[in-house]
């Protein structure tokens, strides 16, 4: 059976009301729940990007049953891997081993902000690479000196280690993506219900492993204005990631996405409150290969009626799977 995620949205609430929803997305009976790790929100009209790891914190003592999950933080360039590291050994004793490391090459629009440049994409996934080891090396205890060709680690060592390091995750959009991952992770992480990025991770060493996708939704039993606050909120999605993962900033994707139309956007996220509908957005992820589906409900404001909604309708549904 396929297990429904939660996707906790740094960029469309505060910090507060982030730890409310994983509560209460816990209540509805969500299997687990993610969270993005971002500097900026794609869009002004998101309006948020508190610090995930501080919201991590916080959502691992207010919970209980939840899994928790960074759907997913970059290690390479504003944050260094052996940071990374110590901020995921702590989470995972925080919230005694509920937590799984995801890891992706990143975007410029969050890790621009450090001043370091933008590396080309054969660059930033050879940085995720030696990222990856270096965390493994720290998970695995004792202390950790590396020379590589994009990270020094001078005589690190992790003082709090959890009994069981946290799973690592590493997100895919190519060939060499899904070598990394499968050589190198303990799951695959996906946004688009693509069974070839998993053969290609069943190819490098995946196969068996769990594989984690994403969807966005938009609740209402308002179709019109569920299309309205997709398009005003989500319309960055539509971009082909190559491109989403140069712009430098909201303004940047207001420009990239002025063409797209509101039933653009409802043509790709499921809008309203057609339980079918959503049902069969889910189902091309499963049919593809997904193990488990996290779903981003649109709107910081508009957690709390699509999580009673699904608690009540969705999540029975979506067990028929």
């Amino acid at each position: 059976m396929v297990r429904i995620g939660y996707t906790m949205m740094t960029e469309q609430a505060g910090p507060r009301e982030l730890v409310d929803h994983v509560v209460a997305a816990e209540r509805a009976g969500f299997d687990f729940s993610v969270t993005s790790d971002h500097y900026f929100p794609w869009l002004a009209s998101q309006g948020h990007s508190p610090y995930a790891w501080s919201v991590l914190g916080a959502a691992a003592q207010a919970t209980s049953r939840i899994p928790l999950m960074t759907y997913v933080t970059c290690p390479t360039v504003r944050y260094h891997p052996a940071v990374v590291a110590q901020k995921a050994a702590t989470v995972q004793l925080l919230s005694q081993g509920r937590f799984r490391l995801g890891l992706g090459s990143g975007e410029n629009l969050n890790e621009h902000v450090v001043g370091a440049g933008w590396p080309t994409p054969g660059v930033r996934l050879e940085m995720l690479e030696e990222a990856v080891g270096i965390i493994r090396a720290l998970f695995a205890g004792g202390n950790v000196n590396h020379h590589g060709p994009h990270f020094d680690v001078a005589n690190a060592r992790l003082w709090d280690l959890p009994e069981e390091p946290p799973p690592i995750g590493v997100a895919v959009s190519g060939p060499r993506s899904c070598e990394i991952a499968g050589r190198l992770a303990d799951l695959v992480i996906a946004t688009e219900p693509n069974g070839t990025l998993l053969r290609d991770f069943d190819r490098h060493g995946g196969s068996g492993k769990p594989r984690v996708g994403q969807l966005p939704v938009c609740y209402d039993p308002d179709r019109s204005a569920a299309v309205a606050r997709a398009h005003d909120q989500f319309r960055w999605s539509l971009g082909p990631w190559p491109v989403n993962a140069q712009l430098e900033g909201p303004l940047a994707f207001e420009g990239a996405t002025g063409q797209v139309r509101p039933e653009d956007v409802a043509d790709t996220v499921p809008c309203g409150d057609d339980v079918d509908a959503f049902v069969e957005a889910v189902r091309a992820f499963h049919d593809a290969g997904f193990t488990e589906i996290a779903l981003v409900q649109i709107g910081g404001d508009q957690q709390e009626p699509f999580l009673e909604w699904a608690r009540t309708k969705l999540l029975p549904a979506l067990r028929e799977l």
